[in-house]
């Protein structure tokens, strides 16, 4: 047997390829859009892929089983219960799929959504013991998928609640311990709240670690699983609607244009958003005006599916050289509107100087100075709602998550000034990027973020422990 995980860091993805080493017949679980490294991985080993499956249809990327089927001829794969635009062959409970003597054996686990499947894997048909299970968002390590996605489509979290308790805690809890779990997901997916780092486990590690597998009834399962979740970001909704289309296929080798000065700032008056991927300091020495700063060192994919609009036309400004990595990363999210970047963006910027602006940012010490003056800034906090609860938080401070910001920015005052702060510094630029863009004038962002203003000296009464 053939068996390849292949991750994602940037978006804490999670793909597959299994195959039958002598009939050279190969599948793929969750391919991510741009497939060329599944396609030149079956070339040299000889394979054929036949299948592709998706576990669920996911939110968080856009899966690339039309491109996948279009290079190959293979059919697409989902749980019954998926609709489509276009043909899929629909996998049932206990179907298998034979790639000669490896074998796959769908198992039905709805929960994160109603069509969610789990793949088990057999090294020999006649094994009586899975090599594996691909839990797709159904069983994470540590954790288990959110049921709480699908609410803008009418399906309840409750609803989806009781299904991933029958899914997790009677199905997959019912393999036994040796099997290995590899999941779609890991830590900094915003499909759980306690995914951990690793990239594999065993359903024996899961049962004795993760809290959701312990025994529990329906309801405090469905409580303790819906508890605490972040506000998943804009882009999700998008994502998971077009991974239901027959859309537009991604082109890798339609590349970028790069794009003269007098282009760029044509297009800029004609309405497209900046997308500026250098790293805060950067963007904080100068940039010009309106622009978003999403640092590509980072979660860049879903931070820029956060805070933009995939219907707005985007022109990049990146680091020397990851123009391309910019725009192919907004492609896995279904951002396909990047209409081109900047040329030789170092070069271009210092010819910019004269229309450059810097971004205020402020330390510990001066806003702990302004607060006691007369007519204080406001705090945003943009940490999300299990940060501010295990790290305690600036007791003035308005929480708006960054996942909420884009819907919530009526809530802030136009004519006092901001200080937006996250853990560290980086989502604080990311935001308060995303302010100014929207019209806010005076805006800064906290140096080093609430990580910094918990270290400073500072009076009794400033800080509060986690509460309500």
């Amino acid at each position: 047997m053939f068996f390849t995980q292949y991750y994602l860091d940037c978006l804490s993805q999670a793909s597959y390829m299994i195959a039958d080493e002598k009939t050279g017949l190969a599948v793929v679980v969750d391919p991510r859009r741009d497939v060329s490294e599944y396609l030149a991985d079956a070339r040299a080993h000889g394979f054929t892929v036949v299948g592709v499956i998706n576990t669920h249809f996911h939110a968080d990327f856009v899966a690339g089983h039309l491109e996948m089927a279009d290079a190959t001829g293979a059919w697409i794969g989902y749980g019954w219960r998926a609709e489509t635009e276009y043909p899929i062959r629909k996998l049932a409970e206990g179907e298998r799929i034979s790639l000669g003597d490896v074998t796959l054996e769908v198992m039905e686990t709805p929960g994160h959504t109603p069509e969610s499947i789990s793949v088990l894997v057999y090294e020999h048909a006649e094994d009586p013991v899975p090599y594996g299970v691909l839990t797709g968002d159904a069983l994470f390590i540590g954790d288990v998928g959110r049921p709480d996605l699908l609410a803008s489509v009418g399906v309840t979290a409750e609803d989806l609640g009781a299904m991933l308790h029958d899914s997790v805690q009677s199905k997959l809890m019912g393999l036994p311990d040796e099997v290995r779990v590899f999941p779609a997901h890991g830590a900094g997916s915003a499909c759980g709240k306690n995914l951990s780092t690793a990239k594999q486990s065993t359903i024996g590690e899961q049962r004795a670690t993760n809290y959701a597998c312990a025994p529990m009834g329906r309801e405090e399962f469905v409580a303790l699983v819906t508890a605490g979740q972040a506000a998943a970001p804009g882009y999700f909704a998008h994502d998971a609607e077009l991974n239901r289309k027959d859309r537009i296929r991604y082109d890798a080798s339609a590349a970028p244009r790069p794009l003269a000065l007098a282009e760029f700032a044509a297009l800029r008056e004609a309405g497209a958003v900046v997308v500026d991927a250098r790293s805060p300091q950067e963007f904080a020495a100068g940039h010009v005006r309106g622009a978003v700063n999403v640092p590509a060192d980072g979660r860049f994919a879903e931070q820029a599916g956060t805070v933009l609009d995939p219907a707005d036309a985007l022109v990049v400004v990146a680091p020397q050289n990851r123009e391309e990595e910019v725009v192919t990363r907004l492609a896995r999210i279904g951002f396909d509107r990047a209409v081109g970047y900047l040329r030789n963006p170092e070069h271009a910027l210092e010819e910019l100087a004269g229309a450059l602006f810097p971004a205020r940012r402020v330390t510990a010490a001066q806003l702990r100075a302004a607060l006691a003056e007369d007519n204080p800034p406001v705090v945003v906090d943009v940490r999300t709602c299990g940060e501010r609860e295990a790290n305690g938080y600036i007791e003035c401070a308005l929480h708006i998550p960054l996942s909420e910001l884009p819907r919530r920015t009526e809530e802030l005052p136009a004519d006092r000034p901001l200080v937006v702060h996250c853990a560290g510094g980086h989502r604080s630029s990311v935001a308060a990027s995303l302010l100014r863009h929207r019209g806010f004038e005076d805006v800064s962002d906290l140096l080093g973020g609430h990580a910094a203003w918990a270290l400073a000296a500072e009076p009794a009464g400033a800080t509060v422990p986690a509460g309500p």
